[in-house]
């Protein structure tokens, strides 16, 4: 049988101590109802009594909806060591489950409080049995454990011994300044387990040397019973243990739990935490970031169209989302195919040749491409039902406050060059009046320009391309020619040479 491990979400608590985020009311209800109904964790950590009115506002307000959902003991707050004044604060936030805050290590009794253990454990006694009184849920912090074990180990077990005599349902043991190592979190927790084997135990895991996600491995496999994670590795300093990628390791590598969590909902809430908080995820954040089912060299396309070769366990499905093929410079023929079957789109070898160079082309200018602006260099580069015998080999475009926009343009038509400049009452405008001067001078009419439309793909959120189509008549007859470039200006000059070679 395999054993059901518990899931406490704390990004409404703990999290919120990452340095300059700071949840409203209706937030904290929001995700509330999201981490409890559509993520599924076990329970949630919503605040830290005391703290401020606003804090007592949300609390009231997820205690009433929890309360409606028979949902009130999977709620818990901070509480502390301070004659009961936490309880009270409990009981007007309408909350059933204490988290109550001491001190783990001989260090933070000693220096922090300037108590002995035995003062210490009596005013934890007190508070127990007041709480049981009222018909609270007891759990308990001790602060600094890590530190605790590895320098006091002696207080630790003393601690544990007085615990085990106490109306508590758990004890939550932190990594408080994330210096574990994964050595250190499975000994310490089995050794403790071993001793303690009635009683439940959490690890609360905090990331600063990187190793949060080791360290609640390592905790599982000593069996403890609960994991405290947040949502997107929120916390103070580096954070602490993240969810998702803690969900992944558990279903793909740790056999002997069962968990709750719904892995589907895992991106869709880390997506709503950055929204609030304004902090934004990295886009090489395991499991939730933007580019971690993305595939960018050619190679690896290729080898997912040849029996998916570059596929593992965790396939994007599995969080609600979808593998991606990036365009750029590494791009190969077989990216640019695996985006054109989701547009559904076709093209021969040549075409794919041809735009697959333009798509290389745009990335050695560190341009962004994305499948929504295909379509469009698609166009560009297949727009070439003519041959080529006119050139804008050249052009200055100036633009200077109290002075007329100016071009000098060098333009190549059938081997000869031709040079000119002219104001205009834009950049584009004098390329035109340039430009009119060389065909003037050739006894030649250019045609008439009667729209002109700008326009970026639309769903791109690139900032490579610009498409700009221009309308013209010529004797009567409206045709249109279009330019693509990062650049509004040479977009147009980029169509403008495209007319000079149709007519």
């Amino acid at each position: 049988m395999k054993r059901h491990l518990e899931i406490m979400d704390t990004t409404l608590r703990d999290g919120e101590q990452t340095s300059g985020v700071s949840f409203t009311a209706s937030e904290k209800l929001t995700l509330a109802k999201l981490l409890l109904d559509e993520l599924g964790v076990d329970r949630i950590e919503v605040a830290s009594a005391r703290v401020s009115e606003g804090e007592l506002e949300a609390v009231q307000q997820i205690t009433a909806w929890a309360e409606e959902q028979n949902y009130l003991d999977r709620v818990e707050v901070l509480t502390f060591v301070d004659g009961g004044a936490s309880l009270n604060w409990m009981e007007k936030a309408g909350a059933k489950s204490q988290n109550l805050l001491t001190k783990g290590s001989m260090n933070h009794l000693k220096h922090q409080l300037r108590k002995t253990p035995g003062q210490h454990f009596s005013e934890i006694a007190e508070i127990f049995a007041e709480a049981e009184k009222r018909g609270f849920i007891n759990n308990i912090y001790l602060e600094d454990w890590s530190n605790g074990m590895r320098n006091s180990k002696d207080y630790v077990f003393e601690f544990l011994e007085f615990l085990s005599t106490q109306p508590i349902k758990r004890v939550l043991l932190p990594d408080t300044l994330g210096i574990l190592t994964y050595n250190e979190t499975r000994d310490y927790l089995s050794e403790i387990i071993d001793r303690f084997p009635d009683m439940h135990f959490d690890f609360h895991g905090h990331n600063d040397y990187d190793l949060g996600v080791a360290n609640i491995m390592e905790a599982v496999k000593a069996g403890c019973h609960g994991l405290h994670l947040t949502v997107n590795g929120m916390g103070e300093r580096a954070g602490n243990a993240p969810m998702a990628s803690a969900i992944a390791v558990i279903n793909d590598f740790l056999p002997e739990v069962s968990i709750n969590v719904n892995e589907k909902a895992l991106y869709r809430v880390s997506k709503l935490v950055s929204a609030f908080t304004g902090f934004a995820i990295p886009a090489n954040k395991p499991i939730v970031g933007e580019n971690v089912f993305t595939q960018t060299a050619g190679i690896h396309a290729d080898g997912d169209n040849k029996n998916n070769l570059y596929f593992s366990d965790l396939l994007p499905e599995r969080f609600g989302r979808k593998r991606k093929y990036a365009l750029g410079k590494m791009s190969g023929k077989a990216n640019i195919q695996k985006n054109l079957q989701e547009l559904g789109l076709t093209l021969n070898d040549d075409e794919l040749k041809k735009v697959t160079a333009r798509i290389i082309e745009l990335g050695d200018k560190k341009e962004k491409v994305t499948k929504e602006d295909l379509p469009y260099i698609i166009s560009d580069v297949l727009d070439t039902d003519y041959q080529q015998k006119v050139f804008v080999k050249s052009y200055v475009l100036t633009h200077s406050k109290g002075l007329s926009p100016s071009t000098t343009l060098s333009l190549e038509i059938d081997g000869k060059s031709y040079e000119e400049n002219a104001l205009g009452d834009g950049q584009y405008d004098a390329f035109m009046n340039a430009l009119r001067k060389i065909y003037r001078a050739r006894k030649m009419e250019l045609p008439k320009l009667i729209d002109y439309a700008v326009r970026i793909p639309p769903g791109s959120n690139s900032d490579a391309l610009c498409e700009t189509v221009i309308t013209w008549n010529a004797n009567g007859k409206e045709f249109t020619s279009r330019g693509l470039d990062s650049d509004q200006t040479v977009s147009a000059i980029k169509a403008t040479e495209k007319m000079l070679n149709i007519i």
